[in-house]
């Protein structure tokens, strides 16, 4: 082997180095241009997507701007409810009291009243209590009065007046002359009459005592009847004395039951037309 063939080895080797570092830059240079490429894609892309990050802000801080404003104006409202709505229920709150107080007032004034009514109903009860017992009380009267009436009546008799006729039961005494009252029949009014005294006017006529006799148990009297006098002289006790009177005459008669010094008492009985 010659000299010559090293320095063409060499050659060569330096000439394929050389090309291969052509190579290798050209590919680097074409690798570098597509990620140039590439990364100006990015740029772009991240730049739009910035832009549209940047409207979007503006956008929302815009619609952040319109919402703080719409809370604003709603807690003004808001505030002016609750102002409103305070002062109601302060309103409703003094209508409560004021009505809680009245009906306090109104519960003790029924109290008292209960208590009131409570205390008659006892007074009530005892006026009651006291009735029953005057009733029974009464009751008992009323029998014994009856009782008595019962007696007095069958005491009374029949007798033949001064004029003649039979006259009704005679009345002795006044338990006797209350059961003809209770009979009904008639009228009876009772009198007094003092000797020199006025006439006594009953009912349609007018009875005077003229003389008194206690010894005998006799008086004598004039009845004033049709502006006639009726003079009845020597009459005795329980004697049916008798006369007629009225424009259509109907029978009076008039009995004497005692007899003291100057006065005599006794009771007129006349049909109840004759008043």
């Amino acid at each position: 082997m010659s000299d010559t063939e090293p320095v063409v080895v060499a050659e060569r080797s330096a000439s394929g180095a050389f090309i291969a570092a052509i190579i290798i830059a050209a590919l680097l240079g074409i690798g570098a241009l597509g990620w140039c490429y590439s990364l100006q894609n990015r740029i772009t892309a991240a730049e739009q997507s910035l832009a549209a990050a940047d409207k979007k802000n503006v956008d929302l801080a815009d619609r952040l701007d319109a919402t703080n404003a719409r809370l604003r104006a709603t807690a003004d409202t808001l505030g002016q409810n609750v102002g409103a709505t305070q002062k109601q229920i302060d309103a409703r709150t003094a209508v409560i009291i004021a009505a809680q107080k009245s009906q306090n007032a109104e519960t003790a004034k029924l109290a008292q009243q209960q208590q009131a009514a409570d205390q008659k109903i006892g007074a009530v009860s005892s006026d009651v209590a006291s009735v029953k017992t005057d009733v029974g009380g009464v009751k008992t009267d009323v029998a014994t009065t009856r009782s008595d009436l019962d007696a007095a009546k069958a005491q009374m008799q029949s007798m033949m007046g001064d004029e003649g006729k039979m006259s009704g039961l005679i009345a002795t005494n006044h338990d006797q002359l209350e059961v003809l009252k209770h009979k009904g029949d008639r009228t009876y009014v009772e009198f007094t009459l003092t000797k020199g005294a006025k006439p006594t006017l009953l009912s349609p006529i007018k009875l005077k005592l003229e003389k008194v006799d206690t010894k005998h148990a006799r008086f004598n009297l004039v009845v004033s009847s049709d502006d006639r006098d009726i003079e009845k002289k020597d009459k005795t006790i329980d004697e049916p004395v008798q006369f007629y009177s009225g424009k259509d005459p109907v029978l009076f008669e008039l009995v004497v039951n005692s007899i003291d010094k100057n006065k005599v008492s006794g009771y007129l009985s006349m049909p109840k037309t004759a008043q």
